[in-house]
């Protein structure tokens, strides 16, 4: 009986460990699909996965000073620094649809945020599908490719 409760135990602990690490495929660094910026997704403290524009190819703008989210909907955020700032949030993994959904995507290049589910279509390419008005089946995906892994 004893080995039982063991076996079962150790069963529950790899099936746990494995839906774990299925989750965290997903962090490392992001090019985009018009390859002109990363993206590094991470899984933050509350265990809700977010990425941040950490590389622009061109940072500057036609002045020379960093870009800007010159097109947020929010005129105080227009001077933010395109660099570092959140595109992806609250994304929860889902095991059994082997999904990150719940979360958003914002698009700095027209200042809209949608709402985003994400997937793995192999372990190098990320699909994102946003949408509005949780329309899953209407929307617009990307595809981004890993650059590399990023350990927590």
């Amino acid at each position: 009986m004893r080995h039982k409760i063991i076996f079962t135990f150790l069963l529950i602990a790899f099936f746990a460990v494995n839906a774990y690490s299925q989750a965290d495929r997903v962090v490392g660094i992001w090019l985009t699909e018009k390859k002109t910026s990363q993206v590094e997704i991470y899984k933050n403290s509350a265990g809700k996965y977010e990425g941040k524009l950490v590389w622009l190819d061109e940072p500057l703008d036609e002045n020379g000073r960093p870009k800007t989210d010159k097109d947020n909907p929010e005129p105080s955020l227009r001077s933010r620094p395109l660099k570092g700032i959140k595109l992806l949030k609250d994304f929860d993994w889902d095991a059994k649809a082997k999904e990150w959904k719940n979360g958003t995507i914002y698009d700095p290049e027209n200042g809209k945020t949608y709402d985003a589910y994400m997937w793995l279509d192999d372990n190098n390419t990320l699909k994102i599908k946003g949408f509005v008005m949780g329309m899953r089946f209407m929307g617009r995906s990307t595809a981004w490719t890993r650059e590399r892994n990023v350990r927590n």
